[in-house]
Parts: structure tokens; C-alpha cells; sequence
């Protein structure tokens, strides 16, 4: 029997082999050939561009809509048919406007099995992924003003080349550590366009109550968003929390001067049916991750950006500006969120935040009071094998200290794990995409212990992975020459045997397998 659609992109795809009925994320099999169309049409109209000599004038045009049909297809993104279809009647104008009015790569099929060779096929995903990634960070990198018009040509000119059936599977794999070098490049672009827009993170502690107002809650991870919506809320009584990865906003210097910026409510994208429901007011995605919402809050729930599903209401922009206005008036009339638990979080370990500890940091290690460091960035999910990296952090040894960004410290960042001399035993460095944190930080060290190789540093990697953005980091990673990464609680069902082998060989990529085990592996 014919599958009704196919879709591994996510780490939680049916069966650790592809979803072939519906999406485990929400996703109906019709908007997932809808999807599948939009990616088809976005990389003919990159061929296009590529073919017309990729002029600076034509990737400045199109990359915008480029960058919007690839956010558009990440997991828990854009539920929305009309908007996809929508979407795509735009790039194939584009696309025929570059092209002088034909189609390129015509006989190319839409969906992933339309690649027959297995081998093929997984390079080609793995490469469309990490450049989904990418394609996020570098979209709200520009909605703060900030392109790079290399990193934009390279975007266009690999998925170009995902429609070339010359091309062999070590092109492939050349192509995909070029990604993850351009990977590292879009995240400090992103990197440098928040902190020159909000300043560096710095050391913080985040309520994690409630307060007696009534509230909006902003999920997802467009800090411009959350900068408006606090803006259009001063002096109207309502106060606004962060809910999954808009966590680390709080760490920025430049939003701590909103007195009705109240806290964090919540956990991880994957419980928001159940805190959405409580927290009682408006509630404002402003990129994935959305689950698909219960009737009881839908009328609640607001969209904006990539974002979208049928029935919500969809915020645009205007003249560079959004006006939040029907969210305000509803959170009026709302009661104020339910308490569902009390206390704080510290986070705001980004990378000059920790450089200006370094020298704390150094004699810790050089004293054998920091045995290991752990990185443990990466995404949640809810898949009840993923309590493993809760148990692995409570496992830890008391000299180790957890380096961690993106959502999946939600499974640790409340465990009262302790400090160092001072040193939290949790270094919360921000979003998936303040990876890059994490990276120099780990080049800071090398540096200020001589060392030549960055896998020689006492910093094990343990990553939980979820959707496309983990993709971009891990390629980034495995770019700056880092090795013996585990990722879990599974490894990508998009690796055919053969590439699962290759990165195995090369760089040393395994899955998990129980805390005990894996201790001593990483530990000794």
C-alpha cells in the first residue's frame, strides 16, 4: 500500500523510520505534500538563480523567500494549507521572473523518496535540513537588520545543488561540511545581531511564578517580537512572560528595563498544551515550536512570522512594525495565569559572560576542582526515553559542570545540581542557536590551555536532537573539527546505513544507551 505521505525530518518520525500516514508533530499528510511541494519549488527557483550567475541583486531579491519557505517547513512551524500553497504560487513566480518565464530542473519530483539511491537520498536530507537551520538563524539575524550576502549565495547554491543527479555521494558530503562551515558563520552573523541589538547576556535570575495581572505569554524564539510586544504593553496592566526557548531573552540587558517583563512560565514546546491551557491569557507564537492547540485555547493562540494553523489568528507586518493590539485587548479581559510553580532560574552563561569568568573557569580545571565539562545543548521532546538526560545530570559527578543551550535544558535546569566554587554546575548559554556560545567557548579554553586540538579539552558531548535547527549545530560542530559527539535518545532516521557508517568512521558521531554505561564512556 502506497505510504499517504513521508516525513523523517524530526527526531521523534514514527518509528525511528518516517511518518507514512500523519506527522507525530500534527502534521496531516495533506499539508505534508504541500510542504514537500514548497521545498521542490524553492530549490528550482535557487537553480534558477544559480543559473543566472547567483548576481548579488537576484540572491538579495529572492533569499527572503527563500528563508521564509525553508522556516516554513521546519518541524511544528506552518499547519496552515493556504499559506503554503500561497507560498509557493509566489517562488514559482520568482523562479519563472529570474528564469525568463521557464521552470528549471522540471522532471524533478516532489518528497523525499522521490530520490531513489538511499545514499543519495540521506546526503540530500541531511543537507536540506541543516540548511532549514540555517535558513532560521539567518531570518532573525535580518528581521534585526543583519545579511551576509556570502552566507545567502552559499544557501541558494546548495540547494541547487540537491536537484543535480551528477553529483555523487562525496560531492554530497564535501557539501555538507561546507554547510556546517557557513552553519558556524549564520550563527555568529545571528550572534552579533542580537547582542548588538540587546547587549550580551549576562548572569540572571528568572522568576518562574506568577504575578497578579493578567498576562501574554510570547513562545518561540524572535526576540524583535517579544521587543514590540513589551513596547505596546507599558502602562496597559498586562504583563508579559516567556515560555520554551524565549527563555534566554531575560539574560539580554536591553529588555530588563520593562517592569511588566514578569518571568518564564512553563517548560519545553512539547508541554504547552497543558500550560497554555492554565496560563489563561493570550499566548503569541512567534516561531516553531507549535503543537497543534486544544479548541479550549485556540481563540487564544496567535501567530506570527513563519508560524501558522487554521483558525488562528496570524499577526503580520507593516511598514517593519506589528501591532499587537488585539492580543493586549484580549490578555485584558483574561484572568491572570494560573500558578503551576515558584521560585527562579539562573541563566545568562553566554560567551562573554563566561570569558570574563574564564580565569575562575581555568583554575577550577587546573585545581581538579572541574574534573569534565559536559555539553549537553539541544532540544526536548516527549518521548519518555528523553527523562535519560535528566537522570544522566543527576548522575554527573559533582566536579563536572553541564554547558547547555536550546530547550533541552528543561530537563535539568530546575534540579538543584549545586555550584563550584561559585561556579553553577549548570552554564545556561541561551537558544538552540547560542550554540555558538558554547563553541567559543570551548576555543577559549583550548586557547588559555595551550592545546592544539579542541578534543583534547576536558568537554564530552552528549546532544539531545529534535528538528532541523539541531542539524545546523551538529554540522557546525562536527565544521570546527569536534569529535565523538553522542546524540540521542535516537540517531536521525534520515542516515542510511552507509552515511551513518561514514560519520562514525570520521568523526566519531554514536548514539546513547543507558546513564550507567555511557558515564564511564564518558567519564573513564
Amino acid at each position: 500500500m502506497a505510504n499517504e505521505m513521508f516525513c523523517y525530518q524530526c527526531q521523534e518520525t514514527a518509528g525511528c523510520k518516517g511518518c507514512t500516514v500523519a506527522g507525530v508533530c500534527g502534521k496531516k499528510a495533506d499539508t505534508a505534500a504541500e510542504q514537500d511541494q514548497l521545498i521542490l519549488e524553492t530549490k528550482r527557483l535557487a537553480l534558477a538563480v544559480k543559473n543566472a550567475g547567483l548576481k548579488k541583486e537576484d540572491v538579495g531579491l529572492v533569499f527572503p523567500i527563500i528563508a521564509d519557505n525553508l522556516f516554513k517547513t521546519i518541524t511544528n512551524a506552518n499547519f496552515d494549507n493556504a499559506v503554503l500553497i500561497s507560498s509557493t504560487v509566489a517562488t514559482k513566480a520568482f523562479t519563472a521572473k529570474i528564469s525568463g518565464g521557464s521552470i528549471p530542473a522540471q522532471d524533478a519530483k516532489a518528497g523525499v523518496l522521490a530520490t531513489k539511491d538511499e545514499d543519495i537520498r540521506s546526503m540530500r536530507e541531511l543537507i536540506t535540513y541543516g540548511l532549514k537551520g540555517l535558513a532560521a538563524y539567518l531570518k532573525h539575524a535580518a528581521i534585526l537588520g543583519y545579511r551576509d550576502s556570502e552566507i545567502e549565495a552559499f544557501v541558494i547554491k546548495a540547494l541547487a545543488d540537491l536537484l543535480n543527479d551528477g553529483l555523487s555521494v562525496d560531492d554530497y558530503i564535501s557539501l555538507t561540511i561546507e554547510t556546517g562551515n557557513f552553519g558556524v558563520k549564520g550563527m555568529a552573523l545571528l550572534d552579533k545581531a542580537n547582542t548588538l541589538t540587546y547587549g550580551n547576556p549576562e548572569i540572571t535570575k528568572v522568576n518562574i511564578g506568577v504575578r497578579s495581572n493578567p498576562g501574554i505569554l510570547v513562545s518561540g524564539h524572535d526576540l524583535k517580537d517579544l521587543e514590540q510586544i513589551l513596547e505596546q504593553t507599558q502602562g496597559t496592566g498586562v504583563d508579559v512572560y516567556t515560555h520554551g526557548e524565549m527563555l534566554p531573552a531575560h539574560y539580554y540587558p536591553a529588555f530588563k528595563k520593562y517592569k511588566n517583563f514578569a518571568g518564564n512560565y512553563g517548560n519545553a514546546w512539547w508541554l504547552q498544551k497543558t500550560e497554555f491551557e492554565s496560563f489563561n491569557g493570550p499566548i503569541l507564537l512567534t516561531t516553531n515550536c507549535l503543537v497543534p492547540p486544544a479548541e479550549s485555547y485556540r481563540d487564544r493562540l496567535f501567530t506570527t512570522n513563519d508560524v501558522g494553523f487554521p483558525g488562528c489568528t496570524h499577526i503580520e507586518e507593516k511598514d517593519g512594525k506589528k501591532d499587537f493590539t488585539a492580543v493586549i485587548d484580549l490578555a485584558k479581559k483574561c484572568e491572570p495565569p494560573k500558578e503551576i510553580e515558584t521560585g527562579s532560574i539562573t541563566g545568562g552563561f553566554a560567551h562573554e559572560q563566561v570569558f570574563a569568568l574564564a580565569d575562575k573557569v581555568v583554575d577550577a580545571v587546573k585545581s581538579g576542582a572541574i574534573k569534565k565539562f559536559v555539553v549537553m545543548a539541544g532540544c526536548d521532546g516527549r518521548a519518555k526515553s528523553r527523562n535519560y538526560y535528566k537522570d544522566f545530570a543527576e548522575a554527573l559527578p559533582k566536579d563536572t559542570v553541564i554547558l547547555t543551550a536550546g530547550c533541552a535544558k528543561y530537563k535539568y535546569n530546575k534540579l538543584n545540581l549545586g555550584d563550584i566554587g561559585g561556579i553553577p554546575r549548570v552554564l545556561d548559554a541561551g537558544q538552540c542557536n547560542d550554540s555558538y556560545s558554547l563553541a567559543l567557548i570551548a576555543l577559549k579554553l583550548k586557547e588559555a590551555f595551550g592545546l592544539e586540538d579542541i578534543n583534547d579539552l576536558p568537554i564530552v558531548y552528549n546532544i539531545a536532537w529534535y528538528e532541523q535547527k539541531a542539524v545546523i549545530v551538529l554540522l557546525a560542530l562536527l565544521a570546527l573539527g569536534v569529535k565523538n559527539i553522542r546524540l540521542g535518545p535516537t540517531l536521525p532516521a534520515f542516515l542510511s546505513p552507509n552515511v551513518a557508517d561514514f560519520l562514525v568512521k570520521n568523526f566519531g558521531i554514536g548514539g546513547i544507551t543507558n546513564v550507567e554505561d555511557d558515564l564511564k564512556m564518558f567519564l573513564g
